[in-house]
């Protein structure tokens, strides 16, 4: 599989009152061509900085992206000039955000909201762009788009307005759809309807997508690779089978204990992980993991662990390999 994307030591710092705060530490990884990757871990684990920070949409001050690549057709985002990024945000990378409310502009129709990318990136003139806008409502499923291209986001139902925000993302057929937590604060029949319309979408246009969670159970079913973070680190990072099938960090075994299964007898309990994420202001010598796991030893709480392999494809970031039994 041809790379598309090479993410390489990106760190990223908000630089608050109260310190500095490590958001993302040393994140690298590589997109293909057409791949479905996904990237999981609790709230506050850098997942959505890291991508904002590839998108060049950290907000500075207080963020600041402090170190790292990000290659892209041959070309270092993080070095180009901000007009240059303009031209591929919203065209060759789009993003869909986590809440479309505060996306979308409640003061502009969503037609002219679909259509102001295709004019300003694909050259169309209105009404072009308003018959296209219409096709792209159609193809994500809002029905009698003819008639609602005219219509606010308020005349839209939740689940309706992330679907205008797919149209929006794909107007311009990019090659990578960015999705941060796109089906959060919708119902859960709404969210597998989100998740099958971008499986289909993608395998329509050939487009690779980044899909940013915290429910395992919605990457199992659509990402062919998955990235585990825990502040600001990558501390797993596998095929997707392999994650599942044999989990090997402490970290992505207690998340995956956590989640319910069908399978499951009716007196098998979830596991919980016990304690709270390190501070981000003041992270810990060693592995960040290590005052919640229950396997430490002193190494863990002198040295941060690199990520280095432990199969076919797949890494951790630990000092005691949980099943492979490694120290």
């Amino acid at each position: 599989m041809t790379s598309l994307l090479e993410v390489k030591g990106l760190k990223t710092r908000f630089f608050t009152q109260d310190g500095v705060v490590q958001a993302v530490n040393g994140v690298s990884y590589v997109l293909g061509e057409g791949e479905a990757l996904g990237i999981v871990g609790e709230s506050g684990c850098g997942k959505s900085v890291s991508v904002l920070s590839i998108m060049r949409l950290i907000p500075d001050p207080p963020g600041k992206i402090v170190g790292g690549e990000v290659m892209f057709e041959g070309r270092d985002l993080l070095k180009m000039t901000p007009d240059e990024v303009r031209d591929i945000r919203g065209n060759k990378i789009a993003m869909i955000f986590q809440d479309p409310m505060t996306s979308l502009n409640p003061v502009l129709t969503i037609g002219r909201q679909v259509s102001e990318a295709l004019e300003l990136h694909l050259g169309m003139d209105k009404k072009e762009a308003r018959q296209r806008t219409v096709e792209l409502l159609e193809m994500v499923g809002i029905p009698e788009a003819g008639d609602r291209v005219d219509d606010y986001p308020h005349q839209f139902s939740g689940g309706m307005r992330q679907r205008v925000m797919i149209a929006m993302g794909l107007s311009c057929n990019p090659q990578i759809l960015i999705a941060d937590e796109p089906t959060t604060a919708l119902d859960v029949t709404i969210q597998a309807q989100i998740v099958e319309l971008v499986k289909r979408l993608r395998e329509e246009i050939g487009m690779a997508v980044i899909w940013i969670t915290h429910d395992l159970g919605i990457i199992a079913g659509f990402a062919e690779k998955v990235i585990v973070m825990y502040a600001g680190f990558i501390v797993e990072m596998a095929p997707v089978k392999s994650l599942y099938g044999d989990p090997r960090h402490p970290y992505t075994i207690g998340l995956l204990g956590s989640l319910p299964r069908l399978d499951a007898s009716t007196h098998e309990k979830l596991v919980s992980i016990e304690g709270l994420p390190p501070d981000l202001i003041a992270l810990p010598e060693g592995c960040p993991f290590a005052a919640r796991c229950d396997y430490v030893m002193d190494k863990c709480l002198e040295e941060n662990p690199p990520l280095e392999p432990v199969g076919p494809n797949h890494y951790i970031a630990c000092w005691v390999d949980v099943t492979g039994g490694r120290a």
